[in-house]
């Protein structure tokens, strides 16, 4: 019988996985399943499908079904699976959660609208509470949108407004933005890091967990960060953050999808192509990652060529 795992339940290092795509475009669900095991193997809390990692922003709302249908069933139950909705529209993220019914969905992770235009306040509201309430699904805020960024004080008025908002996905390289938030959160709310550069910093805070493109990049060392924070080791967490920060320098560039999948190839996981436009990692880029990784993974960990 499959775990109904609750909101408390979501917490730790949860890896958004990355999408393997065919050179025509098509999704390798091969490659993606192995992308799987990969990740249950290093002993992951957590898995988000469709994120920004996973270029969910491409997907339709098929493929999306899909990749959580594939996901849901290498997983087994043992961890929570939380799948990315990023859509622009109130009504194609309506459509997006309702094709994942019956699939075993811990939680929604999910944009505002972002195509431009700001929304108000009462909308943004309006927004998640028509979302709750179309499906039984946990919401995290997903507060990624530049151009729509949703302070602390609407993120917790939205989440004691809307009871199916639990919580929030703090994108933003405001270290004060997410400590306001675990400020002012409920005990059950879950506040989790999305800042790479500053992962260290966010969990000694009390952050509940990471979900970030480092975690899918290196889920191995954001484990090992999350567990030295959890036992109070903080000059091997100082340390890590140091070489981790290094190499999120190394990846953080406009095609940083294709980058972290970079990243894991050199690890053994099969990757595939990133949608183009984004171009490939260039020699230089695959030059630094190689170095900054060496850094961070043992040389057991890293694939050796051929």
């Amino acid at each position: 019988m499959t775990k109904k795992f609750l909101p408390a339940d979501i917490q730790g290092i949860i890896p958004p996985l990355v999408t393997p795509f065919t050179a025509n475009g098509e999704i390798d669900e091969e490659a993606f399943a192995d992308g799987v095991r990969f990740m249950l193997r290093q002993g992951v809390h957590g898995l988000v499908v469709g994120g920004s990692s996973g270029e969910g922003y491409t997907l339709r709302t098929d493929e999306l079904q899909r990749l959580a249908t594939i996901a849901s069933r290498e997983i087994q139950g043992r961890i929570p699976l939380v799948a990315g909705i990023i859509a622009n529209s109130t009504r194609d993220a309506i459509h997006r959660v309702q094709a994942l019914e019956g699939l075993d969905i811990a939680a929604l992770q999910v944009t505002p609208a972002h195509y431009i235009y700001k929304s108000d306040e009462d909308s943004m509201l309006r927004h998640f509470r028509e979302i709750t309430t179309a499906a039984d699904i946990p919401v995290l805020i997903y507060n990624v949108i530049p151009w729509n960024y949703l302070s602390p004080a609407l993120i917790l008025h939205i989440m004691r407004e809307v009871p199916g908002v639990v919580g929030v996905k703090q994108s933003s390289g405001d270290l004060k933005a997410l400590a306001d938030l675990l400020v002012g959160a409920n005990p059950q709310d879950r506040i989790f890091a999305a800042v790479d550069s500053l992962l260290y910093p966010c969990m000694a805070l009390g952050a509940h967990g990471a979900i970030s493109m480092l975690t899918s990049a290196v889920p191995g060392a954001c484990l090992d960060l999350w567990n030295a924070v959890r036992k109070g080791d903080h000059p091997y967490a100082l340390d890590l953050h140091n070489r981790l920060l290094l190499l999120w320098n190394a990846l953080y560039a406009d095609n940083r999808v294709a980058l972290a999948k970079y990243t894991l190839s050199l690890q053994g996981v099969p990757t595939g192509h990133t949608l183009r436009p984004i171009p490939p990692a260039t020699p230089r880029q695959q030059e630094a990652i190689r170095n900054a990784l060496a850094n961070v993974l043992t040389p057991s960990a890293i694939a050796q060529p051929g």
